[in-house]
């Protein structure tokens, strides 16, 4: 029997609850999965912005980290004029009860694996579009059976610790979703005349053992890692992060960690998560920053109480001293990589 569990969009932990622990932590937002064509929908007001604001498009705006991104943009309309793409009209209506000032903006409904769609959204604003943050992901489903063995491993006295099973929906694996339809997105922007991307993906795609690759045997993240590689090649400009396991806690009151290649995966425990608001000010920052220009990099943070609480995002970059992903890993992957 299988039973579909929606997951946060933060990870494996959000996925099925703190109280199981399935593997390292990695971001997976909601996915913005194929759905049946219909008019773009379009949620209009008016609002007072500056005439020299960035225009943002974000992609997941009904994911829970990307209606944090999309909430932050609209809080700085001296700044930005945001739109958000969801997947249904449920999902923007969701989204509009977790923007604060939603009533202020547009949803523009988009399937990523359309590129007729993506198209369509993207000419939605006038003038178009200056940027945009990629926040989708496909979603595993649990096989609710592969529970009983889980359940007994940690019940029975020296049986094997076991794990749960995923399947990923036909039509919205990893392979459709993460990476045909981040290049989609991409070229969609491309075209569209969008700049710059800022691309949201997970730590952890330098490691083809670890166990988001093993859900479903589809290996999500070594397709989100070739997506990344399509956009570096895309001469657009771009920002890649790789969040850790995403926290449902406040934002603003931790020391963020830098560093590349999945480094910090081999350092404390403690250190390997982050708040999901701050990783959406990491975002917003980086659409400004000239230092986030063409960079790829992880971010995690210290426990809160512990260092200094960042602020100067600028720093916090140039603190990596010129490092970027290195894209020549993982040396051997199940997914061809360029």
């Amino acid at each position: 029997m299988q039973v579909q569990l929606r997951p946060r969009d933060a990870g494996v932990r959000g996925a099925l609850g703190s109280g199981l622990k399935l593997g390292r932590s990695a971001c997976m937002e909601h996915i913005l999965c194929r759905q049946p064509r219909s008019r773009p929908l379009a949620l209009r007001a008016t609002v007072a912005v500056a005439s020299d604001a960035t225009k943002v498009v974000v992609m997941g705006a009904a994911g829970r980290t990307g209606s944090l991104v999309l909430g932050k943009l609209l809080a700085r309309p001296e700044e930005f004029v945001a739109k958000g793409v969801v997947r249904s009209e449920r999902s923007a209506d969701k989204a509009a009860k977790l923007v604060p000032g939603a009533a202020a903006q547009s949803f523009v409904r988009a399937d990523v694996c359309d590129k007729q769609s993506l198209a369509a959204a993207l000419a939605a604003e006038a003038g178009g579009y200056d940027a945009m943050v990629l926040l989708t992901s496909a979603v595993p489903k649990l096989k609710l059976l592969s529970l009983v063995p889980v359940l007994l491993s940690k019940l029975v006295p020296g049986m094997e610790a076991r794990r749960p099973d995923f399947y990923f929906p036909e039509g919205a694996s990893p392979r459709e979703v993460d990476y045909d339809g981040a290049v989609n997105q991409i070229d969609a922007a491309k075209a569209a005349g969008i700049k710059r991307i800022v691309f949201v993906g997970s730590m952890g795609g330098t490691q083809v053992d670890n166990f988001l690759n093993t859900m479903g045997q589809a290996n999500i993240l070594l397709w989100k890692r070739k997506a990344e590689m399509y956009l570096v090649a895309s001469g657009l400009e771009y920002t890649i992060i790789h969040p850790g396991g995403l926290k449902d806690t406040e934002g603003g009151k931790r020391e963020l960690i830098v560093d590349v290649d999945d480094k910090i995966l081999d350092g404390d425990k403690a250190n390997r998560g982050i708040p999901r608001s701050d990783v959406a000010e990491l975002v917003v920052q980086c659409l400004k920053l000239p230092q986030a220009s063409n960079r790829s990099f992880d971010v995690s943070s210290y426990e809160e109480g512990t260092g200094t609480v960042t602020t100067d995002f600028a720093a916090l970059i140039t603190s990596l001293d010129g490092k970027n992903c290195d894209y020549s890993l993982p040396k051997s992957s199940p997914v061809p990589l360029p």
